[in-house]
């Protein structure tokens, strides 16, 4: 039960906006469907595909990679409809949820990691975009591969992918100058589009591929069961990654819900089943490759490429350029705009939120990232897990272990509420955030090549492999003994009846 309205709230507060305000219970819609139909939605996009082919490629056979990308899923569920529980019962979004356990300025901290996280997957997903008007253009001006190379050998990027990633890029941030609502079209093309085109390229890689007997009967590349292992759980941290941010930022939209039951059976029947699904098709097309090219082609893009039909592939590269436009507007560009834009709102609105989260997203340099599976999963999927797993298990820790799922609007719309802590910053959450942070970065430098491999015990070096996991349990573990230790919060300071 909502404990206070946002009546009651101070309106003049730097803490307090429109966007951040409670939802009040009038205006929540969202049914289990509506949860649903956005989690199918989200399901069905190329990352989904390439997180399930790179699986493949990295050495599983079918069954194998369905069974990680369904345990990821089924784990990162449980986060999710809790993180999500606040948003339902008190109709706030994640930054405010954040000033509970991190302060009312400490919350920024978790927001621009999870903007960053953001920034990383807007590039990607710009890369993506980019590349597939190259692999149509260069059907019909074959001088674009074979451009004279202006960048170093180091920045891995040819002239004519970076030509099309540029122009890609450039739309891009042209809707962010229309805004949101010019995006709304190409969502509803989406939804269309890509499970049709999805059903299409499953019935290719099967007729093709002569029948799902010879796709399926491929076995796995691991030498032995310790070889499988060591691919095994760094596989599935990253798939547990894959939805790590929204799993903070799930209240954003169970904000909305009309009841927990919306939200839990909405995200429950959602999620799982329909990433399953559609890795299910990234899985089969990936393994077709390896009988009909022999070789193994992890990237559809790539695969695309490889059809001879100029018309069929200009369509196709065409649809999936709207489809990521419409995803990286409403997915990457949105919560990341609002989070920088939340640090200095007199200096920085939405249009120039989104403008920092476009240039950011080049220097991560995402067609890197996506070069080769071990890239994706092991540098990128695992490598932000272990930022945001620390964040969730904080978050989760602080609402049910300690507030009991009971929170003072009022005072996280103030200055000077009791979630201001010192300075507006809860030292406790970001101790416990460093403690679980660190133990994962000598194995993360090793994965990047940034320190020998023999510099540390392997024992810690294998802790990367599991970084969402120690992250989380270890920061909500070291929050508890914090917050209860340094503070003696008892419960009744720590909650409202």
């Amino acid at each position: 039960m909502q404990q206070q309205s946002d009546a009651h709230l101070g309106e003049s507060s730097a803490l307090y906006s429109e966007d951040l305000a409670p939802i009040p219970a009038s205006k929540r819609t969202w049914s289990t469907w509506n949860y649903a139909a956005l989690w199918i939605s989200m399901s069905l996009c190329i990352p989904t595909y390439m997180m399930a082919s790179s699986l493949i490629e990295g050495g599983m056979n079918w069954w194998q990679a369905i069974l990680t990308i369904f345990l990821g899923n089924t784990i990162v569920l449980v986060p999710m409809i809790l993180n999500g529980h606040a948003g339902a019962k008190y109709g706030i979004p994640f930054p405010v949820l954040a000033r509970a356990s991190f302060g009312t300025r400490g919350a920024n901290i978790p927001a621009l990691l999870r903007a960053i996280v953001a920034c990383g997957w807007f590039g990607i997903q710009t890369w993506l975009g980019g590349f597939s008007v190259y692999q149509m253009l260069r059907l019909w001006i074959p001088s674009l591969e074979t451009l004279p190379q202006i960048f170093p050998a180091s920045f891995g990027l040819q002239t004519g992918p970076a030509i099309c990633f540029l122009l890609f890029w450039l739309l891009n941030m042209y809707v962010v100058y229309l805004g949101v609502e010019s995006i709304k079209k190409l969502l509803i093309f989406k939804a269309f589009f890509l499970p049709v085109a999805a059903l299409a390229l499953l019935w290719w890689a099967i007729s093709a591929g002569n029948g799902l007997g010879p796709i399926l009967q491929q076995t796995s590349k691991f030498a032995d069961t310790s070889a499988f292992f060591a691919f095994f759980f760094p596989a599935l941290t990253g798939m547990v990654g894959f939805w790590a941010t929204l799993s903070l930022n799930i209240p954003d939209f169970t904000r909305y819900a009309t009841s927990q039951k919306a939200q839990v059976q909405g995200q429950a029947i959602g999620l799982p089943p329909s990433m399953t699904l559609f890795s299910f098709i990234g899985v089969v097309v990936t393994s077709a490759t390896t009988i009909i090219y022999g070789t193994t082609i992890w990237d559809p893009l790539i695969l695309a490429g490889k059809f001879d039909n100029k018309l069929l592939v200009s369509v196709a590269m065409i649809s999936v350029a709207i489809s990521t436009l419409a995803t990286n507007i409403a997915a990457n560009i949105v919560s990341p705009a609002n989070d920088f834009a939340n640090l200095a709102p007199s200096r920085i609105d939405f249009r120039k939120g989104g403008y920092i989260t476009g240039v950011i997203g080049v220097l991560i340099f995402p067609w890197k990232l996506i070069a080769d599976p071990t890239g994706f999963i092991f540098t990128w999927l695992v490598g932000y897990s272990s930022l945001l797993g620390p964040v969730g298990g904080i978050m989760i820790a602080d609402y049910f272990f300690l507030r009991k799922q009971k929170l003072v609007l009022n005072d996280l719309y103030s200055a000077r509420g009791m979630y201001s802590f010192k300075n507006g910053f809860n030292t406790s959450a970001i101790l416990a955030l460093l403690a679980g942070i660190i133990p994962t970065i000598p194995g993360f430098l090793i994965t990047i090549h940034a320190m020998p491999a023999d510099s540390v015990p392997t024992w810690i070096a294998q802790i990367y492999n599991y970084a969402w996991f120690v992250g989380f349990f270890l920061s909500g573990s070291v929050y508890l003994g914090l917050m209860r230790s340094r503070y003696a919060v008892n419960e009744a300071q720590l909650s409202v009846s």
